[in-house]
């Protein structure tokens, strides 16, 4: 089951250098404008289910495993369509807003990149 997806409308200058210290900042297209620069734009689409730990987000064809969420990360994404991944394998999320997943190479983000967060299916 697909909890949320989107696609990439537009990059901020300062994404590749979040990209380089492994962290993506998703928005919707209402983003406030101090914020644009360092995100990525997205058609936000409506949060289905709260995201859990063990989902997985794919960025195009790639795949990461949800290991913890922020106590906001689920309110952030579903009232702005706001994302913070954190490609860092912890299993504790520092900040409220982060959503960390495995420890993985960050992928290339490219305009008409489509991403959607699945929720796992336990056996």
């Amino acid at each position: 089951m697909i909890k949320y997806q989107g696609k990439v409308i537009s990059i901020g200058p300062l994404v590749d250098e979040f990209k380089q210290a492994g962290i993506l900042v998703f928005f919707g297209k209402n983003a406030p404008e101090e914020l644009v620069e360092f995100s990525i734009i997205h058609d936000a689409s409506e949060l289905v289910e709260p995201l859990e730990i063990g989902d997985t987000i794919f960025l195009g064809d790639e795949q990461f495993k949800i290991l913890s969420i922020g106590d906001v990360a689920n309110t952030n994404l579903a009232n702005l369509g706001h994302l913070i991944l954190k490609f860092n394998g912890e299993i504790e999320a520092r900040l409220p807003g982060d959503v960390n997943v495995e420890l993985k190479e960050v992928p290339e983000i490219k305009v008409g990149l489509e991403f959607k967060i699945v929720k796992n299916e336990k056996d």
